[in-house]
């Protein structure tokens, strides 16, 4: 046979087996029951908003993608948090809200559903998990090649089987949601419609769907389903269950009113929560990596404020008015550029083009969403100081604890924010440079997590954003 029929024949043949092999694909979400009414959406159309419960200081974190290493490297911050770092300072109880993609997720939803206790066991149960080995892993087996060219080598009965079975159980979004605080929103990314996919209940109630009864281990192996690695994670829209109309935000041209820091994302979001209540447009959501449309997990905070039609939103009213310091941190383990073409006329080859694209896609999104978030906080504090200081001393009395410590009056400009990044660079140039070359697997040798955690902390305890919320806390 000819070299031409023989190569057809073989692609013929993978396109073949590609069809005949099974995908665990099935949806995972399951409709609202009964259909939605005022009062179902009223309990549960939002999440609890972040609410530091009373008091002044309070901290988020988002965390970055990169697979262990950067599960690894959240954790030492929340060590740091903790009290880890020379200071002795346990900060941990202020922690109250953290944004996640893919390998962050890990760290996001365990603590998410354990808090402090999270603690005693997170390394044994995550860090030093090899979450590797029930994947397809090898380019040499013709199945994989067609597993490969069906949508991704592995599928739910790899990493989410794994994850249900040893990290996160049978846990769902109820009882996460149950423990409040850190209130924890997990990233994906919407294929289809090119925008990121919050697991947060809005998002579900545009898919006329039940978010409560999902499964944690469910979402975080969406916001880690790197593309081709692993198919997509699917879920269902349910418009036909669905007797509540979308959000004002959500409907054509009312994403105008939205910050300006916000409009472009927001504007992308409206229209894809209009196209899962379409079902001649869609039927069925495949989501991929959170990392694909922001590796920093900022987005969904960005179109959280964009949205909130209050001054002060996504925190809510009490919170705004007691708050006083604010640290948010942009916890970063992503991978740096790499590869050995850059050094040589020839080359990249065609896979490491295409591997290329994707992260100047994926950094170049992340970029653009850190630069709007940092113009959004601005926006925020201002609009929350002028909220606040237009209050009437009655409404100041219904907010305001009596437990605010004696000695350090209330006044209505006084509102710090701080953003500071966690991330390699806060470490000298040998360490940071071991970090970044670390692989962004998802199973680690001892010695790297070791490392990792240790950058983590040390990373934090370094923080010049760290050092002035810590002097400037309200005790």
């Amino acid at each position: 046979m000819p070299r031409a029929g023989r190569l057809w024949t073989c692609v013929a043949a993978l396109a073949l087996a590609a069809c005949a092999t099974p995908f665990d694909n099935a949806p995972l979400n399951a409709p609202l029951s009964p259909p939605s009414t005022p009062a179902f959406v009223a309990q549960s159309g939002s999440p609890p908003p972040p609410d530091p419960s009373g008091g002044a200081n309070v901290i988020a974190l988002s965390l970055s993608g990169g697979g262990m290493r950067a599960a690894a490297f959240a954790f030492g911050v929340l060590q740091a948090l903790q009290g880890g770092g020379p200071t002795g300072t346990d900060v941990f109880d202020e922690l109250t809200f953290i944004s996640s993609v893919s390998g962050g997720s890990l760290t996001a939803a365990y603590f998410g559903l354990h808090g402090r206790e999270g603690f005693a066991d997170f390394r044994a149960r995550v860090l030093d998990q090899d979450l590797e080995r029930e994947m397809r892993m090898s380019m040499l087996s013709p199945v994989n090649i067609a597993r490969l060219l069906a949508g991704g080598l592995n599928d739910r009965s790899n990493l989410a089987h794994t994850l249900h079975r040893e990290v996160f159980g049978q846990a769902t979004f109820a009882q996460l949601h149950r423990r409040g605080k850190p209130e924890v929103w997990i990233n994906a990314s919407d294929l289809y419609n090119r925008t990121p996919f919050p697991f947060i209940p809005p998002v579900f109630l545009g898919l006329c769907s039940d978010l409560s009864q999902f499964h944690v281990a469910d979402a975080v192996a969406a916001s880690m389903a790197v593309p081709l690695v692993f198919a997509p994670i699917v879920l269902q829209t349910h418009p036909d269950r669905c007797l509540t109309p979308l959000p004002t935000w959500a409907l054509p041209g009312a994403e105008r009113q939205a910050g300006q820091a916000g409009q472009g994302v927001v504007r992308a979001v409206a229209q894809a929560l209009r196209n899962y209540r379409d079902a001649d447009r869609m039927r069925y959501v495949k989501l991929v990596d959170g990392g694909i449309t922001d590796n920093n997990g900022l987005s969904s905070i960005l179109i959280a404020r964009a949205v909130s039609g209050t001054p002060y939103g996504p925190l809510e009213e009490g919170a705004a008015v007691r708050a006083r310091r604010i640290l948010f941190l942009v916890v970063d383990a992503g991978r740096p550029p790499a590869g050995e073409w850059a050094k040589q006329q020839d080359g990249p080859s065609g896979v490491e083009v295409a591997l290329a694209a994707a992260d100047t896609a994926v950094d170049s999104a992340t970029r653009l969403g850190a630069d709007a978030f940092a113009r959004m906080v601005d926006e925020w504090r201002a609009s929350i100081i002028r909220f606040r200081c237009s209050l009437s001393p009655e409404q100041l009395r219904r907010h305001l604890p009596e437990g605010l410590p004696a000695g350090a009056p209330w006044r209505c400009d006084d509102l710090q924010f701080e953003v500071g990044v966690i991330g390699f660079d806060n470490l000298e140039g040998a360490r940071a440079d071991r970090l970044k070359n670390m692989p962004t697997r998802l199973v680690l040798p001892k010695a790297d997590i070791d490392e990792a955690i240790a950058a983590g902390r040390d990373a934090t305890r370094d923080s010049p954003a760290m050092g002035r919320y810590l002097s400037g806390r309200v005790r």
